[in-house]
């Protein structure tokens, strides 16, 4: 399939058929699977000019190609680039983005080791780093110095879930000269397509939902066009590339991502809704209900929710949140997300400086994977009774 046929229209369809053409390769549906570092050259002439598609491994292959073109179709990016884990996918374009003596803006609710890598690595560099409220909006423009060449966002929020006033913030900062970054990843680009909403560049850990099945460490980045010259080059410099078996296993799980999420937020919606009536349960972190604060800017804008969200028990501390998560069976103790299993972490929002409450008890967050939704309320059900019984 080329990216250009307009009778393609329907997200599954696209998703089974983007990234790769099999009649470019012998007629195999799937593509080919290139381990390679050197590639040669017909003669010197070539050599010299570089004046050949592939030119050594860290640059691209067949196979890294399927997979980018593919995440291009979906975002309506100029370009897509392939790397080892969903850290590496935030820190390569914020590294190719920002020199030292510039300034950065951060959502507090970013993602634990986004805001570690901020506040150790950037700062070593020289730049300067601040964070903002999620629900700042349009005010972040007080925020924004002359000196600010970055904004990174997460809408919504990790762990917490606040939905950010993407629109808002892409105009402030793009009338201020400074780019916007989107960690898009509990959306997907099935959910939120990033760049049609002014962002610059969407981020993706592809070890989520793209691969599904909690065996691959991945992430993409997709940028637009005034933007993936310098994003290309930063890969490229960096050479933190991804490697060809785990790109095929994020490919081979994009094929089925868009029936995955489907089932994925059908069970977490009902799950999640089921749990506002349950004793023990001070309230529920899901955009996508109709309770959340944020649920008139997410429906607005997200044409979708995904499997994870948190749960703020009634009272308590760590001793209450041990008891729920212990009780649990079904439910693993794990951290990531996006895969068929269901997974249930404690949320430490020890790091943060501005969106940490308050909360009415400990908050537990949940992944809620392709089971049996009975089976997994059950196993709910029963992290509840001994929760309340730590009390």
């Amino acid at each position: 399939m080329t990216s250009g046929n307009s009778r393609i229209k329907g997200v599954n369809t696209r998703l089974a058929h983007s990234g790769h053409d099999p009649h470019g390769f012998h007629g195999f549906v799937n593509p080919p699977v290139v381990h390679a570092s050197t590639v040669l050259y017909p003669n010197a002439a070539t050599m010299a000019a570089r004046a050949q598609k592939y030119t050594y491994g860290t640059h691209g292959t067949p196979t890294t190609d399927a997979l980018c073109e593919a995440i291009d179709e979906l975002e309506g990016s100029a370009g897509t680039i392939a790397v080892p884990s969903g850290l590496a996918a935030v820190t390569v374009p914020l590294l190719g983005f920002l020199s030292c003596g510039d300034h950065v803006l951060i959502t507090d609710s970013v993602y634990g080791p986004t805001r570690h890598f901020a506040d150790t690595m950037l700062k070593r560099l020289g730049v300067e780093v601040d964070y903002y409220d999620p629900h700042v909006g349009a005010g972040i423009a007080a925020l924004i110095k002359p000196n600010t060449k970055v904004v990174f966002t997460e809408s919504p929020a990790s762990n917490t879930f606040e939905v950010q006033d993407i629109p808002a913030i892409v105009k402030a900062a793009h009338a201020a000269g400074a780019i916007v970054m989107m960690d898009n990843t509990w959306a997907t680009p099935l959910f939120f397509k990033a760049l049609d909403f002014g962002v610059d560049i969407s981020i993706h850990a592809a070890t989520k939902y793209p691969a599904g099945h909690s065996d691959v460490l991945s992430g993409t980045v997709s940028a637009n066009a005034a933007c993936w010259p310098r994003l290309k080059d930063a890969f490229d410099t960096l050479g933190c590339c991804a490697g060809p078996d785990d790109v095929y296993q994020v490919l081979r799980g994009l094929r089925t991502m868009g029936v995955r999420l489907a089932h994925h937020e059908k069970s977490a919606l009902e799950i999640a809704r089921w749990l506002e009536g349950q004793a023990g349960v001070a309230r529920v972190l899901h955009p996508a209900l109709e309770s959340h604060p944020d649920h008139a800017l997410w429906k607005r804008d997200f044409s979708g929710s995904s499997g994870i969200f948190t749960v703020v028990l009634a009272g308590g501390g760590t001793q209450k949140a041990h008891a729920f998560l212990d009780a649990l069976e079904i439910f693993g103790l794990g951290f990531s997300w996006g895969g068929f299993e269901s997974l249930a972490v404690p949320v430490f929002l020890g790091d943060r400086k501005i969106a940490k409450g308050p909360y009415e008890g400990p908050l537990i967050r949940l992944q809620i994977g392709l089971e049996d939704v009975e089976d997994l309320k059950a196993d709910i059900s029963a992290g509840l009774v001994a929760a309340n019984a730590a009390e």
